[in-house]
């Protein structure tokens, strides 16, 4: 039996999801896993250390019965730059701010002249494209007046709003962005 199958049935025999499988040249394999999500249904809590743990004494178990050869075992989650690699990934976190990397850069009648030709990284709001595919958008936080000046929510609002629209095919890589409020739970304007 191939190696993803084994483990990708023994997680899934859990209650979870395989998101990633690495295998390196120094015998370390790395899993990483997720709980499952359905459309419509609200988010699921984060993997654990208790699930990951769970997940790692089964797979060591499932893994010396089929006889795979690996010295080390790594099972974690996703992490809160989790990479979006699938169509259900991005359909997951519709209203997410996400970093995208594209292949190429965007070209200057893309860009329509309020945004470098030659970019290739943008963060901003995952949404649906009415085309379809998929599009971030996302404000240009203006320059401030004075170095170490913070920017007043009147002048941010008033910056131009960025749409660009891309297609799974034409992105390098795609992740959520790590934001965090270390101030408690708090909902990002994206979630709302």
């Amino acid at each position: 039996m191939a190696l993803h199958q084994i483990i990708d049935d023994t997680v899934r025999g859990l209650g979870y999801e395989l998101v990633e499988l690495e295998r390196s040249a120094g015998g370390l394999l790395r899993v990483t896993i997720d709980f499952p999500w359905q459309p419509g249904q609200p988010p699921a809590e984060p993997v654990t250390v208790d699930d990951c743990e769970r997940a790692t004494r089964q797979l060591q178990y499932a893994l010396e019965v089929e006889g795979v050869d690996y010295k080390r075992l790594e099972v974690s989650s996703p992490g809160i730059d989790r990479l979006l690699r699938h169509e259900q990934d991005f359909e997951r976190f519709v209203g997410e701010v996400v970093d995208v990397t594209l292949k190429a850069p965007i070209g200057a009648e893309a860009a329509g002249g309020r945004v470098n030709a030659n970019r290739k990284k943008f963060r901003g709001a995952l949404q649906h494209a009415e085309n379809g595919g998929w599009q971030i958008v996302w404000r240009d936080e203006p320059a401030p007046a004075k170095p170490g000046q913070r920017v007043s929510a009147k002048r941010l609002a008033e910056a131009p709003l960025n749409v660009m629209g891309f297609t799974l095919d034409e992105l390098r890589e795609a992740r959520l962005a790590p934001v965090v409020d270390f101030k408690g739970r708090q909902r990002t304007p994206a979630q709302e």
